[in-house]
C-alpha cells in the first residue's frame, strides 16, 4: 500500500486528474457549444476522447517520474521529505515505468491518428514524450528554455482537442469543409486558451525557480533566478502577468460575442476569478522572501489557471 502511494505522489495524480479534466471540459464544454451553434452537434466519438484522455494522461504521467529520476539531487536540496525515486523506488524501476507510461501514452494517441488519419495527431503523440524526456534530462537547466518548453507542452493539451475535431470533422465534411468557418472557430477559441495555459504555466515554472533556487545553484542549473537574480525575475513575471491581464482585456472587450457590462456572467467570472487572482499574485510576488512565499504565489497561479479553464462553462451557457 505504501509503495502505490508513492507511485501516485511521483505521478501527480492531483495534476493526471486536472488535465483530464481538462480535455474534458474543452470537448464538451467548448468544442461542442461550438458545433451546436454551427448545427453540426458533437462529432467526436466516446473512444476517440477516451483514447484522447488516455494518452494525455499517461504521457503526462510518464514525464512526472522520469522528472522527478533526473532530479534527485536537485529535490534532497529543495524538498528532501518529497523524495520518493532511490528512496522507496529505484531508479532503474522508475526508468522503467517512465518508459512504460509514455509508450502506452504514444500508443493510445498513434492509434487515435490512425483511425481519424490525421499525420498531425500522430506527430504530436511522438514528440511530446521526447520533448518531456530532454526537459527533464537537459532543457530544464537551461536559460529559458525549460521553462518555455513546459509552457508550449500546456498549450498543446486544448489545441490537441481543436485538432481532433476538425480531423473528423475533414473525415465526414471533406467536400464542404473549405467553405465554412467552424475549423476557424474551433482553433479560433481553443487557441485562446491554449494561449492562456501558455502565459500562466509559463509564469508558475519561473515562479517554481525560484522557489528552487537554493538546489539549482548547488547543481549549477541557469534558471532565470540564478542568473538575473530575484530582483528582475519578479520584473520579468510580473510583466508576464501584466501582458497576460493585458491580453485577456483585449479578449474580453473586442472578440468575446457575450455582453460586456458587470452584469455578465462572462465579464464578472473574468474578472473575479481570473484578474483578481493575478493581481494578488503580483503582490505575493514582491512580498516573497523564503520559498514557502513563492509556494504560495504558485498556488495563486494555479487557481487563475483553474478558473480560467472553467471559463469553458461560462461559454457552454452563452454561446450560441
Amino acid at each position: 500500500m505504501e509503495l502505490f502511494k508513492d507511485i501516485m505522489r511521483l505521478v501527480r495524480w492531483g495534476n493526471l486528474l486536472f488535465l483530464g479534466a481538462l480535455v474534458w471540459v474543452m470537448e464538451k464544454w467548448v468544442a461542442v457549444p461550438i458545433l451546436n451553434a454551427a448545427a453540426y452537434g458533437e462529432q467526436m466519438p466516446w473512444y476517440i476522447l477516451l483514447l484522447l484522455e488516455i494518452a494525455v494522461i499517461l504521457i503526462a504521467a510518464g514525464g512526472y517520474v522520469i522528472n522527478d529520476y533526473f532530479d534527485v539531487k536537485i529535490d534532497r536540496i529543495n524538498r528532501p521529505d518529497a523524495v520518493i525515486v532511490t528512496r522507496t523506488i529505484s531508479k532503474p524501476a522508475a526508468m522503467r515505468l517512465s518508459i512504460c507510461l509514455s509508450a502506452a501514452g504514444a500508443a493510445c494517441g498513434i492509434l487515435e491518428a490512425i483511425l481519424l488519419r490525421s499525420m498531425t495527431i500522430g506527430i504530436l503523440f511522438v514528440i511530446v514524450p521526447g520533448l518531456l524526456w530532454f526537459y527533464s534530462s537537459s532543457y530544464k537547466r537551461l536559460f529559458m528554455i525549460g521553462n518555455l518548453t513546459i509552457a508550449l507542452l500546456a498549450a498543446v493539451t486544448p489545441m490537441l482537442v481543436a485538432i481532433t475535431n476538425v480531423a473528423i470533422l475533414q473525415l465526414r465534411f471533406e467536400t464542404i469543409l473549405p467553405y465554412i468557418s467552424l475549423p476557424h472557430d474551433l482553433y479560433a477559441w481553443l487557441g485562446g486558451f491554449a494561449l492562456f495555459a501558455f502565459l500562466l504555466t509559463w509564469i508558475r515554472e519561473i515562479i517554481k525557480d525560484m522557489q528552487d533556487q537554493m538546489g539549482d545553484r548547488e547543481l549549477e542549473c541557469h534558471s532565470m533566478p540564478v542568473v538575473w537574480g530575484d530582483l528582475w525575475t519578479k520584473v520579468f513575471v510580473t510583466a508576464l502577468i501584466i501582458l497576460t491581464l493585458a491580453i485577456i482585456g483585449h479578449i474580453w472587450y473586442h472578440l468575446l460575442p457575450f455582453p460586456i457590462g458587470w452584469t455578465s456572467l462572462s465579464t464578472r467570472y473574468i474578472a473575479l476569478g481570473i484578474v483578481v487572482p493575478l493581481l494578488s499574485a503580483i503582490w505575493l510576488l514582491w512580498s516573497a522572501k523564503i520559498p514557502s512565499d513563492y509556494k504560495s504565489c504558485q498556488q495563486v497561479i494555479k487557481f487563475a489557471m483553474l478558473i480560467g479553464m472553467l471559463y469553458g462553462y461560462v461559454i457552454m451557457r452563452l454561446y450560441v
